[in-house]
């Protein structure tokens, strides 16, 4: 029988009156606006449609009271990260990386297994596409919050 060593996974998000702010979902949203320059074509390839993709971001920037994306000319134009934006994306990278290696580290500490990350040194999970468990983990509901992630 072959042995597997179990894998640690987090799902870290901010909220405000069990409202998301910010999660992963939005993360992934945010850097395939940034590589697409679309909202619509960013909510395509994370499989929801532009008015979820829209409604998120706009309940981020409203709690947050800053703006995310921007058009930089006429609506072809597409749209972009602001600098708000960017600094927020790559804030919550850091701290997602941070908790992750202190929970593998504990993890290493308590289990009397071996523990692997999730993500390996070739792949930075926040920038994976994400798979499509991920995408339906993101829809999920949470228990006691809203499901506007």
């Amino acid at each position: 029988m072959k042995h597997n060593n179990p894998t640690i996974r987090l799902h870290l998000w901010l909220e405000s009156e069990n409202i998301t702010v910010f999660g992963l979902g939005r993360l992934l949203l945010l850097d395939r606006i940034e590589d697409l320059g679309s909202i619509r074509k960013a909510a395509q390839q994370l499989g929801m449609s532009y008015r979820a993709a829209w409604g998120k971001i706009q309940a981020s920037e409203e709690s947050l009271g800053v703006k995310l994306v921007k058009r930089p000319g006429k609506k072809r134009d597409g749209c972009r990260l602001t600098a708000d934006g960017r600094r927020l994306r790559d804030m919550y990278k850091r701290w997602f990386a941070a908790v992750e290696e202190e929970a593998l580290s504990q993890a290493k500490s308590i289990f009397p297994w071996d523990v692997d990350g999730f993500d390996t040194p070739e792949v930075d999970p926040a920038q994976a596409v994400p798979s499509e468990n991920t995408v339906q983990a993101e829809k999920a509901e949470q228990p006691g919050h809203q499901n506007t992630r």
